[in-house]
């Protein structure tokens, strides 16, 4: 069966809607009706893959080691691939994460028989564990070491989603550029989208910098910006069932990062 539809993502420069169908509206329709299992269980699969940071950062806050929150984050997505968990879904209930981090921790809450229940390496053909996935949320998970003591294991999940998504954006970004020749460009402009300790350059002292005219490089950074935007907007596009959640979740996204 084609899936090609579910692998569409939004061009950075612009162009025509690239959101239907989303792969959480994919997975609840197939919930709904029963109707191409196989599409759902990829379109699961590429979600679980994003937010396999986000997961295990929140079993990691429970305070299992690094191997035991790798095999219980594993063995989840298998558990939720396998037992067709998202026919569970109430499409009035919304938010792809918030469907995750419920069912997680009801699969915390009993792991012991789930882990019993699932065919040795259910799901795993469809979420192979990757080492740079897991060194990644190892990462992600330490930085939220820094957060103010008493922070919830539900903030540590937050976080860490948030992060994804703005890596996940970014990846985006730099794979557009190299295609078009300019991934120097990117990495010099970087910085006005991520920010730093430091202030940032004068458009004056940069354009310098890159030979060009102070004007371009407004008008590069303009573009950037509005790139930047249009792929997170797409990361989190895949995640709801509707264009009109996500300014709602572009919202928490901000809150999230910017509180302290």
């Amino acid at each position: 069966m084609e899936v090609q539809p579910l692998c569409e993502t939004v061009t950075v420069d612009g162009g025509n809607d690239p959101f239907a169908p989303t792969h959480w509206s994919v997975i609840i329709a197939a919930g709904e009706s029963q109707a191409a299992p196989e599409l759902a269980r990829t379109a699961l699969a590429q979600l679980c893959q994003t937010y396999w940071a986000p997961l295990y950062g929140f079993v990691r806050s429970r305070g299992y080691s690094v191997h035991d929150a790798q095999d219980l984050t594993q063995n989840f997505f298998a558990f939720l691939i396998e037992k067709k968990i998202y026919a569970r879904v109430d499409r009035q209930k919304g938010k792809f994460r918030s469907f995750l981090l419920a069912s997680l921790k009801n699969f915390l809450a009993n792991s012991y028989d789930h882990a019993h229940a699932l065919k040795r390496g259910g799901g795993s053909e469809l979420l192979p564990l990757d080492e740079n996935r897991v060194a990644e949320a190892e990462s992600l998970f330490q930085t939220q070491s820094d957060s103010p003591p008493g922070t919830g294991e539900d903030r540590v999940f937050e976080r860490t989603w948030a992060e994804t998504l703005v890596r996940g954006s970014l990846e985006q970004l730099s794979r557009f550029y190299h295609t078009e020749g300019q991934e120097e460009l990117f990495v010099e402009l970087r910085i006005f989208l991520t920010g730093s300790a430091d202030p940032l350059p004068a458009y004056a002292d940069l354009a310098h910098r890159l030979g060009i005219q102070a004007s371009t490089l407004r008008s590069n950074v303009t573009r950037l910006r509005a790139r930047y935007r249009a792929a997170l907007r797409a990361e989190v596009r895949r995640t709801v069932d509707t264009e009109a959640e996500v300014d709602g979740e572009l919202r928490e996204l901000l809150r999230v990062l910017t509180t302290t």
